[in-house]
């Protein structure tokens, strides 16, 4: 049997109710093991509030999304004017409904700037390597969670966007046509469609959301924040065993966090007050017309935060694939003759590369697109294993490495751009260049990571009291 642990009589009656609650409930050992006990290091900057921010907004998220539901309707007949009702007669419908179509938007910028901060600091590296995997799975069911929410307001914008997205999947060899008449549950994205839709986003992908924070959150707390020097501060601990280069995360980094969530929601409100459609980026000027199977809309976008991969897709053409198999066969003729290795290893990549090249020929370039479009993201999965840095932080590598950070960055925009905007020859190319570049940052990373001369890292951490 449990051991309670007793408390005076003349206890104050919160202290008592606590006591209670802990008597049957772990609650301050909880809050002591992650919150006034949990060590992180001194020196975190800026950069580690996002964080605490995207658990905000997908909090936001969650609150904003259970009140759309009480009014909305998931019939193909009614969803346009269910919305429209909650936007016009509902009381605060229109702040709702503003609320949450700003946050997805926001939920994607502070994920973006939460993965860019993990990429500059090695944070993905060698113990955290779970954690940046349960990252990524967020990633990805964050843009499942956002590509079926975008189909029920049902407008026009939403409703061919589906059609396309849902239509690049029947170009997957045997399977395809199958696999998408069973995603839309129907022949043409129709009630079906928008019912299943409707189901995952309110119930299936919001549970595999939170089970995969949960995961983020321990995994991370299990070994450790990383900081930007990339030191280990448990590395170093006095004689109770606390780190040298760490302090409580409450109340020292929670007062932090506190600020920039007050930062974040000025900008916020102000954005949902007076800048809610944000020129047609955050929500699409198309969408505020119903649905019409017959008219298609003259140039059809997925919204912004999905556009840099729409932009991988398109950039996939038969002129690409040119392009593509020269470089699977450099590649392959490099890895044989510059990489140490056995020669039966040596035969395997060249009978794959062979395997590849022959698919890429035999293979329609709309399929290579949808591998394009998904290797995307599929490619930050193994980021652990391709980062062969002897350093972890941006801090310590060779000056031409932040260069080249920030060129991917530029890039990265470049094509998020590129996806809002209709095609053309010069858009294509310079998509195409873009996209070249996005997957060699990754595939060549096991060799530009360790080139060059790396600067020393202290042993403690590089903190100055502000």
């Amino acid at each position: 049997m449990a051991k309670f642990h007793e408390i005076s009589p003349n206890a104050p009656a919160a202290q008592k109710l606590l006591n209670w609650v802990d008597n049957r409930f772990p609650l301050t050992k909880l809050f002591k093991e992650h919150m006034s006990e949990y060590y992180a290091p001194k020196n975190f900057n800026i950069w580690y509030v996002f964080g605490s921010l995207s658990l905000l907004v997908l909090v936001l998220q969650i609150v904003t999304g259970i009140f759309l539901t009480m009014h909305y309707k998931p019939d193909a007949a009614l969803a346009f004017g269910s919305v429209e009702y909650i936007m016009r007669d509902v009381p605060w419908g229109w702040l709702i409904r503003y609320m949450h179509s700003t946050g997805a938007s926001a939920f994607f910028l502070m994920v973006y700037l939460h993965m860019y901060r993990g990429l500059i600091y090695g944070s993905y590296r060698k113990p955290r390597e779970l954690i940046w995997i349960f990252g990524c799975a967020i990633f990805l069911a964050l843009m499942a969670e956002a590509f079926m929410g975008y189909l029920l307001p049902w407008g026009q914008m939403s409703y061919w966007g589906a059609q396309v997205i849902v239509n690049l999947f029947s170009a997957i060899p045997f399977i395809g046509p199958d696999l998408s008449l069973w995603i839309r549950g129907d022949f043409v994205v129709g009630d079906a469609t928008l019912n299943r839709f409707f189901s995952f986003h309110v119930i299936a992908v919001p549970l595999v959301l939170l089970g995969l924070v949960v995961a983020h959150i321990i995994a991370l707390h299990e070994v450790g924040s990383n900081n930007p020097d990339g030191i280990e501060i448990k590395a170093t601990k006095d004689a109770n065993g606390i780190p040298l280069d760490g302090i409580p995360f409450h109340p020292y980094y929670s007062v932090h966090d506190v600020f920039a969530v007050c930062v974040f929601l000025m900008v916020f409100t102000a954005i949902v007050f007076f800048a809610p459609e944000m020129g047609g980026y955050f929500l699409e000027y198309n969408n505020f017309i119903p649905a019409n199977p017959f008219q298609t809309p003259l140039h059809i976008a997925p919204v912004w935060y999905f556009t840099p991969y729409y932009s991988l897709l398109r950039a996939v053409t038969s002129e690409m694939m040119y392009a593509l198999i020269a470089c699977v066969l450099a590649g392959s003729v490099l890895a044989v003759t510059k990489v140490k290795m056995p020669n039966l290893f040596k035969g395997v990549i060249v009978v794959a590369a062979l395997a590849v090249v022959a698919m890429m020929i035999s293979i329609d370039a709309k399929f290579w697109g949808v591998v394009s479009m998904g290797g995307g993201v599929v490619i930050l999965f193994f980021l652990p294993w391709l980062d062969n840095s002897p350093v972890k932080s941006i801090r310590y590598r060779p000056d031409w490495h932040k260069y080249l950070y920030a060129i991917f960055v530029i890039d990265f925009v470049v094509l998020g751009y590129l996806g809002t905007q209709p095609v053309s020859l010069i858009s294509s190319r310079i998509a195409q260049i873009g996209t070249l570049f996005y997957f060699g940052f990754f595939i060549l990373m096991p060799w530009w990571s360790r080139i060059g001369k790396t600067k020393p890292v202290p042993d403690r951490v590089t903190f100055s009291a502000h």
